[in-house]
């Protein structure tokens, strides 16, 4: 059996992209199980030859990394901020357009209901309004990235 990677690759970007933490595959020809509590995908990959089983076994070994959403951007989250969610699951995007301004940066004051933010699920695009007033203290999210249901998006200070 050979095993393309190129193809493997892409599965497991999707995987990681989409949060998913635990998948299994299997077919008459081979069996592939990919779990980590966190998916990045790792270069570490081996071949398990079966024991018992009636067809090879492929284990993909994911590692864990920090990555620049792992440290800390600010010195503390004041208790007092006020946490912008995602409603909804989809992909998160501060401006309408790729060469307009964004809706709100780290720093502007947002007035209740305004447009924060849109998120794009099922190729529809849901803007996301302010429920309190306040300035934006922290982005937590980058453009285009994935986000999950009341994932925090972005802190306002309503002082």
């Amino acid at each position: 059996m050979s095993i393309d990677l190129k193809e493997l690759n892409e599965l497991l970007a999707a995987i990681a992209a989409n949060g998913i933490t635990e998948l299994t595959l299997k077919n008459a020809d081979f069996e592939l199980t990919v779990s980590s509590l966190r998916p990045v995908v790792s270069s570490e990959m081996m071949m398990v030859m079966p024991s018992e089983r009636s067809h090879p076994t492929t284990t993909v070994t994911l590692e864990s990394h920090p990555t620049a959403l792992d440290r800390p951007t600010t010195p503390a989250i004041d208790k007092k901020w006020v946490e912008v969610k995602s409603p909804m699951v989809g992909t998160f995007y501060l401006s309408p357009a790729p060469d307009e301004a964004p809706f709100a940066t780290v720093g502007d004051r947002i007035r209740l209901g305004q447009t924060v933010c849109i998120i794009e699920a099922m190729k529809l695009m849901n803007e996301i309004e302010a429920e309190s007033v306040g300035q934006v203290m922290e982005v937590l999210v980058e453009n285009g990235q994935p986000v999950e249901f009341g994932q925090t998006l972005m802190y306002l200070d309503p002082g």
